[in-house]
């Protein structure tokens, strides 16, 4: 069975396919037996919780992502708390840094709230998911800074630094999920990250709707069902049989997740 650690299923990409519970349906046909919703904000969020409460293969997390920040209002982190609390939710999420857009809010801002729900994730004995583009540095740094808040584990989630860069983050007990860019011809970076990572510290996700695997690349809306092509190519970087990696993905994610196979 296949396990998508991250997706999202919150927007509208997949009405004109039947809408997000045939996208669902599709993945369980598939063999996904388990999806992680990933909340970017409030609203996404909630949706993810709720998502999850109809669907007994979807979980969720809940937080707020580096670039929604802007509308992040007083009272927010409350919320997100409140949805933190309920029984399907796995983890603090997405949440981290984002310097790539230079429109995004500040550095300042980012950090602060990043801490925060790092803080957050701490108080509930929870994992969190960190986003993390073009600010590898100060997401190292941030997170050494306030390794004691990291107890309950983290992910970081489509990995796309170098291996060297990966040793910082596995030394503070993190670990990897890759996604569509693993099978990418040119992501020769991200290939090698997932050859020298860990067995034990590497997951599947897909990041749906975007970054759709080969061979199906340059679709959209990408789906949890294609999580397959993802694991495919990693048990071929790993030098594993598909059966082996799809083992070896579910040992690491209910290792890091263990609410996903509490309920059963």
């Amino acid at each position: 069975m296949y396990i998508d650690v991250h997706c999202h299923l919150t927007g509208e990409e997949y009405e004109a396919n039947g809408g997000v519970e045939e996208a669902i349906k599709r993945a369980e046909a598939a063999g996904v037996s388990r999806m992680i919703c990933s909340g970017f904000d409030l609203t996404s969020s909630l949706r993810a919780a709720e998502l999850a409460e109809r669907f007994e293969s979807v979980y969720f997390c809940a937080g707020f992502h580096p670039s929604e920040l802007k509308k992040y209002q007083s009272g927010d982190l409350e919320a997100i708390e409140r949805l933190c609390k309920k029984e399907k939710c796995v983890a603090v999420g997405e949440i981290g840094l984002d310097y790539h857009y230079d429109d995004n809010p500040t550095r300042e801002k980012q950090k602060e709230l990043f801490l925060r729900q790092l803080e957050l994730a701490s108080s509930l004995c929870l994992p969190v998911v960190i986003h993390s583009r073009d600010a590898a540095q100060d997401t190292a740094e941030l997170l050494e800074q306030n390794a004691e808040l990291l107890k309950f584990g983290g992910l970081m989630h489509c990995y796309s630094y170098s291996p060297e860069m990966s040793e910082r983050f596995s030394s503070l007990g993190l670990s990897f999920s890759f996604g569509g860019t693993a099978t990418f011809k040119n992501a020769k970076k991200v290939q090698e990250s997932v050859r020298q990572i860990p067995a034990p510290l590497i997951l599947s996700e897909t990041d749906c709707p975007y970054l759709t695997p080969e061979p199906f690349r340059g679709r959209f809306p990408n789906e949890p069902k294609l999580v397959k092509e993802v694991v495919k190519k990693l048990a071929e970087l790993k030098e594993k049989t598909i059966e082996e990696m799809q083992i070896q993905i579910r040992e690491n994610a209910a290792r890091l997740f263990p609410k996903l196979y509490e309920r059963r």
